[in-house]
């Protein structure tokens, strides 16, 4: 799958839920790798915010990214549309130091986001797959968060409150596409007897009946409601009333619980990456969601590629006979049994090694372990089968070293270990010479590393 952006830009305008004031943000392309960034272009020199976890300054009552003074709040929502819809690379520039609400959901991006059109980009998507179970928790909200490998994205979210009206809600997404008609158009929600609170805080300056869900289940005085509806510039209500204020009806019975499952969305999109696993989700809150992503955020540090996923049932894209008909090695020299993975940029193959193999007989006999030069040949091979396999007759060319920088070992292997080559091209092949970089992994750990450049050659 391939990286996306937005094929033109588009614009929104409402008002703060928190500022209470008239914003404007626009949503533009942005070139591979960009991510996403919000540009604050009321102010001067136009700072510009990198939307990943580690960034995340607060988070009550929304997620809040900053800068060292500079901040933006209630993101969320917009980053939600993005993520869900595969855009990857997007500059967002925004009036003030939120974006608008709008109706409380994050429907009206879908539907600009649609409009502005979704581009295709020339570089491959990098998903974060998860490969273990990956768990977070909050003994005093009782809130967890416990991630675990799936072949996508979805989501099994679980609420409660201590309120008649949402006790206990649950929400599901077991595929994206389902998002703009199940998920996006869910608003937030608040309790009556929290918006006092709230407004004694500084916030929700423009929160209305238009862009909440309102609570109201624990009865106050007539005066009480009367006096936080002139606060929020809404009709008074009988106090002796008790549901949900909205005219607006429901959009679906579990709309709190969908609504939550939209902004865990928006804050996984904080991670940099699309994500290929399944979040449970019990009592999410946007702390406990920051947290789970600063935790992936670490991981993809620490590990500049993920280690490719190795079926042994899947059916491989090179068998072995095919690779003998493209590369010329032979035994004792021949490094790679199959190729399980292979793009236009890059490649994965397989190496099982055995106790057979003829170099253990020097090396050592009495602590065999494979010299780490044929590692690096082995990843050499791996990578002659990407650029011969796009030539036309590429039984007629072979590929040879020309130059090997920046190698690494930092892990024996033995007999009885499954070595797994990740090779990618790191520019364009000109002139038959080709520049790469090789990662060789046991399990999810990186065992040796190089930086070469070959020379393809037709054979005499």
């Amino acid at each position: 799958m391939k990286q996306k952006t937005l094929q033109n830009s588009f614009t929104l305008s409402g008002v703060g839920l928190h500022t209470g004031l008239d914003i404007v943000v626009t949503f533009n392309p942005a070139p591979v790798d960009h991510g996403y960034k919000i540009k604050r272009i009321d102010l001067e020199n136009q700072p510009v915010i990198e939307v990943l976890a580690e960034n995340v300054v607060n988070t009550q009552r929304g997620t809040v990214i900053g800068k060292g003074d500079v901040t933006v709040s209630t993101i969320e929502h917009g980053l939600s549309a993005l993520f869900a819809l595969g855009i990857d690379n997007c500059l967002i520039e925004v009036n003030a130091s939120e974006f608008p609400i709008l109706d409380g959901s994050a429907i009206e991006y879908v539907k600009e986001i649609r409009k502005a059109g979704i581009q295709e980009q020339d570089k491959d998507k990098d998903f974060y797959v998860v490969r273990k179970k990956i768990e977070v928790s909050d003994p005093e909200t009782g809130s967890k968060l416990t991630l675990l490998p799936d072949d996508a994205f979805c989501i099994n979210s679980f609420i409660e409150f201590d309120s008649k009206y949402i006790p206990n809600q649950s929400a599901s997404m077991d595929t994206v596409t389902d998002y703009e008609t199940e998920i996006a158009p869910a608003r937030t929600f608040v309790f009556v007897r929290e918006i006092q609170q709230l407004r004694q805080a500084g916030l929700i300056k423009g929160g209305n009946l238009d862009n909440a869900i309102v609570i109201y289940e624990r009865k106050l005085s007539q005066k009480e409601l009367d006096d936080i509806a002139d606060e929020l510039n809404v009709p008074h209500h009988n106090a002796d009333e008790l549901g949900y204020l909205n005219s607006r009806k429901l959009m679906f019975p579990n709309e709190p619980a969908r609504h939550k499952l939209l902004d865990i969305i928006g804050d996984m999109a904080l991670i940099g990456k699309p994500i290929k696993g399944r979040l449970i989700a019990t009592r999410p809150g946007h702390k406990i969601n920051n947290q789970l992503a600063r935790i992936i955020r670490k991981d993809i540090k620490l590990n500049e590629v993920q280690p490719p996923v190795y079926d042994v049932t899947q059916e491989p894209v090179m068998d072995n006979n095919r690779i003998r008909e493209l590369l010329p090695h032979r035994y004792p020299f021949l490094m790679v049994d199959k190729i399980i993975q292979m793009t236009d940029k890059f490649i994965v193959g397989v190496k099982n090694i055995t106790t057979n193999e003829p170099f253990f007989v020097g090396h050592f006999p009495q602590e065999p372990v494979m010299p780490g030069v044929l590692q690096v040949e082995a990843m050499a091979q791996t990578g002659g089968l990407l650029v011969l396999s796009g030539l036309d007759e590429p039984e007629r060319y072979s590929t040879y070293f020309l130059k090997i920088d920046n190698v690494k070992f930092r892990h024996k292997v033995v007999p009885g270990d499954t070595i797994i080559f990740r090779v990618e091209l790191t520019s364009e092949m000109r002139r038959g010479i080709a520049t790469m970089r090789g990662l060789a992994f046991l399990g999810d750990k990186v065992v040796s590393e190089a930086d070469f450049t070959a020379q393809i050659i037709k054979n005499k």
